[in-house]
């Protein structure tokens, strides 16, 4: 090496010496502390339950504080269907042999429950998809219990007809308003992944239903949604191993506190929509009427459940932010619960103790969305957050 090209390498080292010194101040640089920036929480939320077996997705607080849940059965070893949290444990609801599935008749017992509600009366509505694996439904199978919390039996049932029940149908979420017609009327959401979704009205004195909505395009799937969770992309994996984006019709459902409105959202979109309950309830009017009438209220996050309180504020959850999100009346949006462990908020009940209950059931890390790896962590846990609000009854 000559002298001159010597001399210049000698000059870099220098040079870079000098930078080094003046970036650091001659010292090395230190290790990370434990105290360094992270991503800050919003609000109090407080655990509940924590789950160990298999995964819940609804969950009901009743007027007498009894709690109830629901695990669909999708997959998990799932011995009953609902549940009610008794001293520290989940016990079969209202018994283990309602949740026994009877192949031979399908519509005595519980097969696959979605949705659990509890009204004022002390009741509680269970939403039986008849779907396991999210299959085609089993057709009388499919259907709308109610128990007598008093009694814990069986008080109506309610099976839904094909006319309604289309092959494609996942019945999600229901909400209810007593004081139409001779015992109420209920509202229940549609939430297929291969077919329409819809709204699906009942006739709680006679049985009869109808859907609304079948062919609207805020009842469904936005195909240009892609859900982000945690960072990932939340897909399915073709046997053309493709990747598909989840897909999910009308899915989230709540009713303003007067229920003149209804509040819906498909799960795969961050939109909220609302349409007149006086149209659903008319048999008569056309789809186009209907479809007229639904307002776009715009964005407000990607949401699994939706509830509504009784001072007019409607909540989400954000499953792509891990947070749940409140409507006020005058159409504002506020996030009122951000943390980490809301891992998929799911659904939500306002108890009469003035708490907003959640589920989290980290729904997207299952095997299906992971190419096969279940990446859930458990427990799945039930949370509660204060509100001072009181849940929306309908009463007559």
């Amino acid at each position: 090496m000559n002298i001159t090209k010597c001399a210049a390498l000698s000059m870099c080292a220098a040079m870079v010496v000098s930078l080094t010194q003046g970036a650091y101040g001659g010292q090395e640089p230190k290790k990370p502390g434990k105290a360094l920036p992270a991503e800050r929480t919003i609000g109090h939320i407080e655990p509940v339950f924590e789950f160990y077996d298999a995964m819940p997705t609804g969950v009901t607080r009743a007027p007498n504080g009894r709690i109830f849940v629901n695990y669909p059965r999708w997959g998990d070893d799932v011995p009953f269907t609902v549940g009610e949290i008794v001293g520290g444990k989940v016990v079969a609801y209202p018994n283990a042999e309602v949740n026994r599935e009877d192949a031979a008749h399908p519509e005595r017992n519980l097969i696959s429950v979605q949705s659990v509600v509890a009204d004022y009366r002390n009741r509680l509505w269970i939403l039986d998809t008849a779907a396991p694996k999210f299959s085609a439904p089993v057709q009388g199978g499919a259907k709308l219990v109610a128990v007598d919390l008093a009694t814990n039996r069986v008080v109506k049932t309610i099976i839904f007809k094909p006319d309604v029940l289309l092959t494609t149908t996942y019945v999600n979420d229901v909400r209810f308003d007593f004081r139409v017609g001779k015992e109420g009327i209920a509202y229940i959401t549609d939430s297929s992944a291969n077919g329409p979704g819809g709204i699906i009205v009942v006739d709680l004195a006679t049985g009869d239903a109808w859907r609304k909505l079948t062919n609207h395009p805020s009842a469904q799937v936005d195909p240009s949604f892609v859900a982000v969770v945690e960072g990932k992309e939340m897909a399915t994996t073709g046997p053309d191993g493709k990747r598909a984006p989840l897909h999910i019709a009308s899915d989230g459902i709540a009713l303003s506190s007067d229920g003149s409105t209804l509040y819906y959202s498909p799960l795969s979109s961050r939109h909220l929509y609302s349409v007149p309950t006086a149209l659903l309830r008319d048999r008569n009017a056309t789809e186009s009427q209907v479809g007229d009438a639904v307002k776009d209220l715009g964005e407000k996050g990607a949401s699994d459940g939706l509830e509504a309180d009784a001072s007019g504020a409607v909540y989400a959850g954000d499953f792509e932010r891990n947070s749940i999100r409140k409507m006020r009346p005058d159409g504002t949006w506020e996030t009122i619960a951000h943390d980490p462990r809301i891992l998929w908020p799911d659904t939500m009940s306002v108890g009469t103790d003035g708490y907003l209950y959640f589920t989290a059931n980290q729904l997207h890390r299952q095997a299906l969305f992971n190419d096969g790896k279940d990446l859930r962590q458990k427990p799945y846990t039930l949370f509660r957050i204060k509100v001072d609000a009181a849940p929306v009854e309908l009463k007559p």
